[in-house]
This record gives C-alpha cells, structure tokens and sequence, in this order.
C-alpha cells in the first residue's frame, strides 16, 4: 500500500488540533492502520484529545496477540482508549468537555474496514466519489428525517454540530462499514476542515488526477487554504497494491 498523511493549521487557527497516523506495515493483528482524528475542546484540550486518542489506539492495538477479526480490534480498541480519555477529561479541569472525531481504517484480504466517530470522514475514489462514513452531526440527523435540507442556509450554519465523539462519554458508539476493494481502488481520509472548504467534485477531481499521492495530497491542503482555510486540514490517501484488492 502506498500513502501519503499530511496536515496543516489552515489560514486562520493558530494550533493544528488533527492529528494523524499512516502506516502500510503491520501493527499488532492489523496489516496496515490508517488513522485521523479532529479534536475539539478549550485551550489545550483539543490537541491532547486527537493526539491520546491516535497514539493510545496504535499502542493498544501494537499489544494485542492473535488473529482477532478486524473490526473486533477497533472496536475493542477504540473503546478502550475512549474510556481512558474520558477518565483524563473526568480528573482534569483545563481538559473538561474535550472529546475528537475519530476515523480509522485498515485493509486486509482484500477488504476495507472503516470506524467512524463523529464527522471527520472516509471516502472510496472509485470512477466517482463515495461517501463511505455518515456523519454523526447535528444537520444530517436533521436529514434524514425530512426536517432540513442539505447545503441550506440553516444546515450550514449548524453542520459543525456533531453528535458523537471519543472521550465525552463514558461508554461510546461507533460506526463500522466493510467494503471489497476493486484495483484503481483509492482511500481518502479527511477532517471537516478539507470537506468544508472543498467540494466532492472537486476532492474527486484532484484525488483522480495527474500525479502522486504526495503531489494529490499538497493540491487538496492548498485548496482548502485557498479557499479560506478557516480550520486545520488533514488528508491521508491510500493507494491499495495489487495483493490488497479483490481479482476482478
């Protein structure tokens, strides 16, 4: 698997509060790990949330022995790390109320497993753009039940509202997806500071276009801070290998 994780402060915070890890070898059970996480909270909060977040669940999941299935590693995973980062948020004043979205992925025989919490999100880069995760905010429940349009005035002004995220509860709930990878196949994980500033189509367009993953993922940053840059900005994308997809 090629990669390439970069991420920036954008044009107008003054911390980077995503953090990110890639990696194509194995990590514990896992024959690869993709990680990103956006934190939220005052101060220092959010920088300390996505970072114990990431950090913890690649030291968990670095421990564990087996051939445990995929999603049972996450899922354990990323319960663990939540309880203990809600235990930091519970004794530490400064870090009250802090919590990040969290976005993990990994492949394995062929298969593309993905653990979403909150609004950060995964994409498929397949003769097309798919929307793999489903945001956990306010403005898409609102969706889905009919009470508010997409792209309206009021959803843009709430779509930064999200309902779920590591660390502000004690007990968590995570989204879990599978998805056979076809050859071509390309994965792109990304905070809402590159999906708010740039469209699908125009994600799409760069992530399909000429180049390298490095080259692809500078052009989706610089586009972002073009068109504003009002938050931090990570991407990773992930060019499975042959040995990594389904034969057609």
């Amino acid at each position: 698997m090629e990669i390439c994780a970069l991420t920036d402060t954008g044009k107008v915070r003054s911390s980077n509060q995503d953090y990110i890890y890639a990696s194509s070898r194995r990590v514990g059970p896992l024959p690869n790990l993709l990680l990103l996480a956006d934190g939220m909270g005052g101060a220092n909060a959010g920088d300390y949330a996505s970072r114990f977040f990431v950090e913890g669940l690649v030291s968990y999941i670095s421990r564990q022995k087996g051939t445990a299935p995929e999603v049972t590693v996450l899922r354990q995973g990323i319960t663990e790390v939540n309880r203990r980062l809600y235990q930091e948020s519970v004794k530490v004043p400064a870090l009250r109320g802090m919590g990040t979205t969290a976005v993990a992925a990994t492949v394995s025989e062929g298969i593309l497993y993905v653990a979403n919490v909150g609004d950060s999100r995964l994409y498929l880069i397949r003769k097309g753009i798919i929307q793999v995760t489903r945001d956990h905010s306010y403005v898409e429940e609102m969706v889905s039940l009919g009470l508010l349009k997409r792209e309206s005035p009021d959803y843009q002004k709430k779509k930064n509202y999200i309902t779920r995220a590591v660390g502000t509860d004690a007990s968590i709930d995570i989204d879990f997806f599978e998805v056979s990878l076809q050859a071509g196949d390309m994965i792109l994980l990304c905070s809402d500071g590159l999906t708010n500033m740039v469209d699908d189509d125009s994600i799409y367009s760069i992530a399909a276009g000429a180049g390298s993953l490095t080259e692809k993922c500078r052009r989706l940053i610089q586009t972002a801070n073009d068109n504003g840059g009002r938050d931090n900005i990570s991407a990773i994308l992930a060019e499975p290998a042959e040995s990594e997809v389904t034969p057609c």
